[in-house]
């Protein structure tokens, strides 16, 4: 793979004091989406939930039916890949049904329109959503599932393999696990059953290991077939260090969340099912006196800052976490990796750009050194429904006014900012 660069720019322009970063070529430049989140009009077991601001996914966005102007957006923005998820429910009434037609066909024709603008899908196969009678036998906490989702991916991988070459089979398994079945926060809401959350996490594992085989002797018609799956990656840390109580439970979280679900995926000879790993990366928690520091804790932005831990609306940013967990992936696992996932939850442009560049920076750093990173999705290409949070987490790089019923569109002033990058591969820093 071919390093990434940097050089001092000349002495006039915009960037005349700056560092220009250069990225690889053909480095991918993507923003990313999911399916309940701004699809709407969607029968699972979303469909009926009212988040903590009162709104609910029915709608969503609307891209069910304005998925064309979705991808204009991408196009002004420059972007050249787009990680999106396919909905399972659309597409099957009942275990081991046949796809339904009309369905696919809008899948198709989505893909298509993103074939004709070259931007390079990423399909996302399971991404926290489940057709009802999925959700009805028990979910992934039933080792029956895992044949249903292989029949599933079997027929999907048939019918799509003239348009995609890239898949995504499952978006953080452990937040999925952990939201639904430790902390409550996802239907059927069930809490601290850690025996739930190791058995979804195994039988995503198998899952995974199932599908990758067979999308990769599906073949695509696009070209060399590559599949993965996305692990959010979370620093978990004491803030005092000295506090035993806070370094045991942050010790905790860091063996369930990461290295429980990545040797169920990766361990030993399972990588091989997989030709990339997915990360997404936002940043880390650390606590104090056992509670978490982070907004979503119950605990302002400025309270935090006057701490010294800068947040977004959600949980503390680290920029620097992402050149340490990139570099550490590729030295364990020896795969590509693609960033799935990034972005900053904020009204605060200004942050969101500094965010975006420390971020872009950390990641040309592990990048130079030599770590196989293939391609960058920004989280995401619109405002949604940020599922337990409704639509009062930000996290869009293009403005969806949901007050009003034709719910238009806006590029942010982060929207611009990342098209430049898209644009030239680099983004100069200070």
């Amino acid at each position: 793979m071919v390093a990434a660069s940097a050089t001092k720019t000349a002495a006039s322009g915009p960037a005349a004091s700056g560092i220009v970063l250069t990225f690889p070529p053909r480095f991918l430049w993507g923003v990313a989406t999911a399916a309940t989140q701004v699809e709407g009009h969607v029968l699972n077991e979303w469909t009926n939930f009212t988040a903590r601001d009162g709104g609910h996914c029915r709608i969503a966005c609307d891209s069910y039916h304005r998925y064309a102007e979705d991808i204009d957006w991408m196009t002004q923005l420059g972007v050249k890949a787009c990680r999106m998820g396919i909905e399972w429910s659309r597409l099957q009434s009942a275990p081991y049904a046949p796809l339904n037609r009309s369905e696919l066909e809008r899948y198709d024709d989505l893909l298509g329109r993103l074939q004709t603008a070259v931007i390079t899908p990423m399909v996302v196969l399971h991404h926290f959503s489940n057709p009802p009678w999925i959700s009805s036998a028990g979910g992934w906490t039933s080792p029956a599932t895992v044949p249903v989702f292989v029949d599933y991916v079997t027929r999907l991988a048939a019918a799509l393999r003239h348009r995609v070459r890239i898949w995504n089979t499952f978006n953080e398994p452990d937040t999925y696990a952990s939201c639904t079945y430790l902390l409550g926060e996802f239907p059927p809401f069930h809490k601290a059953r850690l025996n739930s959350f190791r058995a979804v996490i195994r039988h995503m594992a198998d899952a995974h290991r199932q599908v990758c085989r067979i999308l990769r002797q599906a073949g695509s018609e696009q070209g060399p077939v590559e599949v993965g799956f996305s692990k959010n990656w979370t620093f978990f840390e004491p803030f005092h260090p000295a506090s035993l109580w806070d370094r045991l439970i942050a010790a905790i979280g860091h063996t369930a969340f990461n290295r429980f679900v990545l040797r169920q995926f990766l361990g030993g000879d399972r990588k091989t099912s997989s030709t990339y790993l997915g990360l997404n990366y936002y940043g880390r928690v650390r606590f104090r006196n056992g509670r978490p520091l982070v907004p979503v804790a119950g605990l302002s932005r400025e309270t935090l800052a006057g701490m010294g831990v800068i947040c977004d609306d959600m949980f503390e940013r680290h920029p620097p976490g992402m050149e340490v967990v990139v570099r550490h992936l590729s030295r364990r696992y020896r795969l590509p990796l693609y960033i799935t996932e990034h972005g900053a939850a904020s009204t605060d442009e200004d942050f969101r750009q500094r965010d975006l560049k420390e971020n872009l920076t950390s990641l040309h750093r592990v990048i130079r050194e030599g770590a196989d990173v293939r391609g960058f999705f920004y989280w995401s290409l619109l405002d949604n429904f940020e599922w337990q949070f409704g639509y009062s987490k930000k996290f869009g790089l293009v403005e969806v006014d949901f007050a009003d019923e034709k719910l238009p569109r806006r590029m942010k002033a982060l929207g611009g900012v990342y098209r430049q990058v898209c644009r030239e591969n680099s983004i100069c820093c200070p």
